[in-house]
């Protein structure tokens, strides 16, 4: 990733640009657990500037919840990863986010999964994807 020096940059001055996201939120008994992501991508002709945001929240009405955000940047990707987690006894709620941005590429993947113990477990995932086309 090449960042652009001096002024901001403004989206009318972006050759290109794209945006991604997801979320997810899972629940089951009193636990609860949420979490999401974005990142944007401007690409201009001095090269391009990425932004990414990742959050988590997690509850419990008498049991555990822990939420734990990470952003890693290197000249070659921006990734943000947020995982949430609540407990109570058998009963559980978890949400996990991946957002990148890496090239061309911006990707935001969410899977979510609620359990009561004696019932199935209720899953879900959403996934966002962009690719900026090359000039």
């Amino acid at each position: 990733m090449a960042s652009v020096a001096g002024a901001p940059v403004l989206a009318q001055d972006c050759n290109l640009a794209g945006t991604v996201g997801s979320g997810g939120s899972a629940a089951a008994g009193g636990t609860s657990a949420s979490t999401l992501g974005t990142a944007g991508a401007c690409q201009t002709d001095h090269g391009t500037t990425a932004s990414i945001g990742s959050a988590g929240s997690a509850a419990a009405a008498d049991g555990k919840a822990k939420s734990q955000t990470r952003i890693n940047e290197n000249p070659n990707h921006l990734k943000g990863q947020s995982k949430a987690q609540a407990m109570d006894q058998g009963t559980f709620s978890k949400s996990q986010t991946k957002t990148r941005v890496q090239g061309d590429e911006l990707q935001s993947k969410t899977r979510t999964m609620s359990h009561v113990p004696g019932e199935k477990p209720v899953k879900s995932t959403t996934d966002s994807n962009v690719v900026l086309p090359r000039k």
